[in-house]
């Protein structure tokens, strides 16, 4: 079968004039085969005719019937079901290679006789007009910081035009996250686009109203107008009108687990390590998109004066357990906040204390709800006075710090049984008024070495720990007089 290329060089030879002889030689084609498309005046490609017939037996003529009506009783049924079917149905009948087979007559069956398919209709994108961002999960990369898991979420932002990317390591879908991740990436950018889309996150857009339209949240709409953008959402359940940032979720962490094969780890020293590493990622994509981004960069709007710095504020009460609830989790305060009126600042990561006008304290957030975050050095100060609150405080597993702590605690109630919290409270009692870390160690030396980890023996071992106290030094009194001395024999010389 000669090749369309060979006798469209035929042909163009012939109309210059060349004989066909010398026509043919150039192309490579024989007279006999010169004459034969000259006279057709049609293409190779053109008179190549469909086969019609079958080169073997069709296995499934039989069973055709059966798979027709199944598939037309549910479309969504996938061709290794029915084959599946059939080969228990039929025992011994079909083998493992006729799946591709059955594969080709359901293909052709639903061209010809299956339902109409969604269409996608391509949009056309204007320099500057709109951004689109949505969270994504990083999990299945298996990132660690200095050997632990990082489960961790992207704010991913994209232009639709240009698709220049920013991005922003957060841990939770909520407000804060959303708008610390919207102004992060703007001012990566640069520029403020007219408008910005983002998924139905129930942090920005509420159900729909009456007339089917979205509502946007009031703290969303506020964020939104100090960068004088125009709020969209994309209608439940059809992601793919957020196309743009979807389909780059996929292609950056596509990029992410390339350049991690690359680097020849997923370990990063810390997390501002990984940052670095990511932002770098993203500048290396966007270099590839810097001419449709010269358009972008001409029609964005500028940024204002400076971010909004958007926080909730909420107002709670510090209860006599020292306890807050905050967005239905529950953290420790110092007890000396009981029963204080406290203004709680939330942020994506942290939640800012003040009393007043002052600040008090920062925690880091939770995320989710009806959970809780206990730390022993608010509490130990008065539970140590009650040990015998420690065996059914609802918190107490909390009070655990590392397992060294737990492993303290499980040989001590072995060892003495009726005395073993009073002496783990007073073991946390030492952590918290000296050091943790010194006192771990000496809890791990003693059971090491097959001893209880009293709390005597724990503060003797955590005291050697500490370096020696350095000498005292006498003041010196600097006698000048050699100097002076010195200064006038220079003088009477001179």
């Amino acid at each position: 079968m000669k090749k369309d290329g060979e006798i469209k060089l035929l042909l163009e030879e012939r109309g210059k004039g060349t004989k066909q002889k010398l026509a043919a030689a150039r192309a490579g084609v024989s007279e006999r085969t010169a004459r034969k498309y000259e006279q057709a005046g049609k293409l190779p490609s053109q008179m190549k005719k469909p086969r019609v017939h079958r080169t073997r037996d069709d296995p499934f003529v039989g069973d055709w019937p059966w798979v027709e009506a199944q598939i037309r009783a549910d479309q969504a049924l996938q061709t290794k079901t029915l084959f599946a079917l059939l080969c228990a149905t039929f025992p011994g009948r079909y083998q493992e290679g006729q799946l591709r087979t059955l594969q080709r007559h359901v293909q052709a069956w639903r061209v010809r006789h299956g339902p109409g398919q969604e269409i996608m209709f391509p949009q056309q994108h204007v320099p500057g007009r709109m951004a689109q961002s949505d969270f994504t999960t990083m999990n299945a990369l298996g990132v660690s910081l200095a050997g632990t898991p990082f489960p961790h979420l992207v704010y991913h932002l994209v232009l639709t035009y240009s698709n220049v990317e920013a991005v922003r390591v957060c841990f939770s879908e909520s407000f804060e996250a959303l708008s610390e991740g919207l102004e992060y990436c703007l001012w990566q950018i640069g520029g403020v686009p007219e408008w910005h889309r983002t998924d139905n996150l129930t942090a920005a857009v509420r159900d729909l109203d009456r007339d089917g339209m979205h509502e946007f949240t009031q703290n969303y709409r506020a964020l939104l107008a100090h960068y004088d953008m125009q709020p969209s959402a994309n209608t439940a359940g059809q992601a793919h009108q957020n196309g743009d940032v979807e389909q780059s979720h996929f292609r950056f962490k596509q990029a992410v687990d390339q350049a991690l094969r690359v680097r020849g780890s997923r370990d990063f020293a810390n997390r501002a390590a990984y940052e670095r590493f990511l932002a770098e990622l993203v500048r290396q994509r966007n270099l590839t998109r810097s001419m449709r981004f010269e358009a972008d960069r001409a029609a964005l709007r500028p940024l204002p004066a400076a971010p909004l710095d958007f926080t909730r504020e909420i107002t709670v009460r510090v209860s006599r357990f020292s306890l807050i609830r905050v967005l239905l989790n529950h953290y420790s305060v110092p007890s000396r906040l009981i029963g204080a009126s406290l203004t709680v600042r939330v942020r994506s990561e942290a939640l800012e204390l003040y009393h007043g006008p002052v600040l008090v304290l920062i925690l880091p957030r939770l995320s989710g709800r009806n959970r809780h975050r206990i730390d022993y050095r608010h509490l130990i100060w008065s539970l140590v006075r009650k040990p015998g609150a420690f065996a059914n405080y609802c918190y107490r597993e909390e009070l655990f710090p590392t397992t060294a702590f737990r492993r303290a605690y499980d040989e001590l109630l072995a060892a003495t049984p009726t005395k073993a919290d009073a002496q783990y409270l007073r073991l946390l009692h030492l952590a918290a008024s000296t050091s943790e870390t010194e006192v771990e160690l000496a809890i791990t030396l003693l059971l090491d070495a097959g001893r209880t980890p009293s709390f005597e023996a724990v503060r003797e071992l955590a005291g050697s720990n500490k370096p020696a106290t350095a000498p005292a030094m006498a003041k010196t009194t600097i006698d000048l007089t050699d100097y002076d001395t010195l200064i006038t024999a220079g003088g009477q010389h001179g």
